[in-house]
């Protein structure tokens, strides 16, 4: 097996990215992986403190050790979330030809990179797999589900990967979506299988409230009705949750179930069925979410939470 590269994202929270670090260091096959972490700089009007903090991450990611390989791509400026992404990954994965990517609130379990790489080799030829998720949001499984993965419609960006073949069909260009040009009702359901909060963030990205890179992706996805491949038991943790972040506030609502157990006996099927009751079940969590929450702190909430799901034959 081909290890793929990791990505990893740091900007300006030196304690955040240390916890990430370190758990990357402890995962199985982190010794024989190449990292590649990316470094963005500070915005013109950032305060003493957060340049001071951006320092603080920068000197930091030059005393990691533990990896096959380190690369370090700093930038002078500030490029924002999503430009790193796209930027980033565009440069690893068309070097490798697929990439594992982390965020620097994204902590790992131990097997972390042993279930990425091993789906990532598993579902290569299944085209319609768009990309693997480490993450399975607190929405229900049916108990009569015994298998150990499935698929959604809704992109998850919590410690993920795909394939060059896929990355690359992307646009990024949202002013050139049909969506917005034909605004069908059969489009917009397409794209809210995964959620009813996805419509209104990508006209939010369009209008300029937001910048992700995730919410483009996912509409992507969604127009060639592919899925993406999520953990039962989630390999990640998100820390990022505690207003430290710039997309993501404070939140308890989507804690994780964590892979719980201390030997490693994922199985990867060759046939999986994603449930209906899984896909209503995702849906009712974003619903009832916006509810709650004024639209605008919904929407920038769930900027990093994606997930996507149909009956699908590999």
């Amino acid at each position: 097996m081909t290890l793929a590269p990791i990505i990893l994202f740091v900007y300006n929270r030196p304690g955040h990215t240390k916890q990430t670090v370190e758990a990357l260091q402890k995962c199985e096959l982190a010794s024989e992986s190449d990292l590649y972490i990316y470094a963005d700089g500070p915005k013109e009007d950032a305060s003493d403190e957060i340049q001071q903090r951006i320092a603080d991450v920068q000197q930091h990611i030059h005393t990691i050790d533990g990896f096959k390989s380190i690369h370090i791509i700093e930038s002078p400026t500030n490029k924002g979330l999503a430009n790193s992404v796209i930027q980033g990954v565009s440069e690893v994965i068309n070097k490798h030809g697929k990439v594992i990517v982390v965020e620097d609130d994204i902590v790992a379990h131990p097997f972390f990179l042993r279930f990425m790489n091993e789906a990532l080799e598993r579902y290569e030829k299944a085209k319609r797999i768009f990309a693997i998720s480490a993450t399975m949001e607190r929405f229900h499984v049916p108990s009569n589900y015994h298998k150990d993965v499935f698929l959604t419609y809704r992109f998850g960006s919590w410690g993920w990967a795909t394939w060059v073949d896929r990355w690359n069909t992307i646009n990024w260009d949202i002013n050139t979506y049909p969506i917005f040009t034909q605004q069908t009702s059969s489009q917009i359901n397409s794209l809210n299988r995964g959620g009813n909060d996805l419509w209104p963030m990508l006209q939010a990205q369009r209008n300029g409230m937001i910048d992700s890179w995730a919410i483009r992706m996912g509409y992507n996805m969604s127009i060639k009705k592919s899925f993406c491949l999520r953990p039962v038991k989630s390999f990640v943790n998100n820390i990022g949750m505690d207003g430290s972040g710039i997309h993501c506030g404070s939140s308890d609502c989507l804690l994780l179930p964590l892979f719980d157990k201390n030997n490693y006996d994922i199985c990867l099927p060759k046939r999986l069925y994603v449930k209906r009751s899984i896909t209503k079940s995702v849906q009712s969590i974003f619903r009832q979410e916006k509810e709650r929450v004024s639209a605008f702190k919904w929407i920038k909430r769930k900027i990093k939470i994606f997930l996507f799901s149909s009956v699908f034959h590999i």
